[in-house]
């Protein structure tokens, strides 16, 4: 997260056009819902419309598309042709899944859309084009707001336009839904980037940080196997994770609260009851975890229900480190792993 101290210090070089902070920042400009680098020529916004990013994938999450006149994604030196023509295809349809067939269609080799967008951006192109599209779902859900004013600030003309958009990425149209079986989703900032808190009025669902790879199939494979709606809203569950995480962050608090709903096999549930049970501060194996069950040859299928866990931080996968003392791996990525885990040891201080 970036402190108020250095947002005032990217403000200072955005209004002074300083190339020396190019690269360092993008600057998310609320009103007119574009990112753009430290130079832009364009008008510079009042202090209160920005919203500073480290990246230009966290800048896509938050919803935001690449600024048309400093061109963010094309600086500072001329992009491929390559690069530029896929970047337009994802502005010109910002929703759209991208398959094999569709860079055929461009004459556009695969591998070497990976490859370039890699070098350049620091994620593939799949990567940088699912950035796009959950930006535009996250936005919505981040905001709240009755379907219409959604509709209109993604720029969908027509009603039937945004609702298979939404469809697409969220799994069920905001307005056709059966109260009966509807989740809400909401977005909750913390210290480590936003999180999305999918919960019903009785328990938390899902809580993951919203550029974790696989999210659209966590949250397709959670309204699926619920037969569940997922449309933006808030519940008390996700008023309490709210409360608590910022507790957590703060060092205050060290057990969770907030009832959960583990979609799981007993297998999977018995793995996080034990996840659980390592105290804050502490860390256990895969093979700690096994033998904890009463099954020590049961190793891999422990990592592969610790990989399954969709409640970040709450069921704490993120204690777990491999047998040599490495940390493993991460849902929400090795750098959140460590700094988790340090937290935890200082006590959160």
């Amino acid at each position: 997260m970036i402190s108020a101290e250095r947002k005032e210090q990217y403000y200072h070089a955005l209004v002074a056009k300083d190339s020396e902070y190019e690269g360092l920042f993008y600057v998310g400009v609320k009103t007119t819902g574009v990112f753009c680098r430290p130079t832009c020529p364009a008008r510079k916004p009042k202090f209160e419309n920005c919203e500073f990013y480290e990246t230009a994938q966290q800048a896509l999450l938050a919803s935001y598309r690449p600024c048309q006149r400093c061109r963010p994604l094309s600086h500072p030196n001329q992009v491929s042709d390559v690069v530029r023509v896929l970047v337009e295809a994802v502005e010109n349809n910002p929703e759209k899944r991208w398959k094999g067939q569709d860079f055929k269609a461009l004459s556009i080799d695969e591998s070497t859309a990976r490859r370039q967008f890699k070098k350049r951006f620091g994620m593939t192109f799949v990567e940088y084009a699912r950035a796009r599209r959950m930006g535009l779902a996250l936005k919505n859900i981040r905001s709240g707001r009755k379907v219409i004013d959604a509709q209109l600030s993604t720029g969908y003309e027509s009603g039937s336009g945004f609702r298979d958009a939404f469809s697409r990425i969220m799994g069920a149209a905001p307005t056709q839904v059966d109260e009966e079986h509807v989740l809400k989703a909401s977005w909750i900032d913390t210290r480590l980037g936003p999180m999305m808190a999918v919960a019903d009025e009785k328990a938390l669902y899902l809580l993951e940080f919203v550029d974790r790879r696989g999210l659209e199939r966590e949250v397709e494979r959670l309204r699926k196997r619920t037969k569940s709606a997922i449309v933006p809203g808030i519940t008390e569950p996700i008023r309490s994770i709210e409360r608590e995480l910022a507790q957590y962050f703060e060092g205050t608090l060290t057990s969770f609260r907030t009832p959960l709903f583990c979609l799981g096999t007993p297998f999977q549930k018995s793995v996080w009851e034990q996840l659980i049970a390592i105290p804050p501060g502490e860390t256990g194996s895969y093979q700690d975890v096994a033998n904890a069950l009463g099954k020590p040859t049961a190793c891999r299928a422990v990592a592969q229900a610790n990989g399954a866990n969709q409640l970040a931080i709450v069921i704490p996968c993120h204690r777990v480190i491999n047998a040599s003392g490495e940390l493993g791996g991460y849902g929400g990525g090795l750098t959140r792993k460590n700094w988790l885990l340090t937290h935890e040891k200082q006590g959160g201080s």
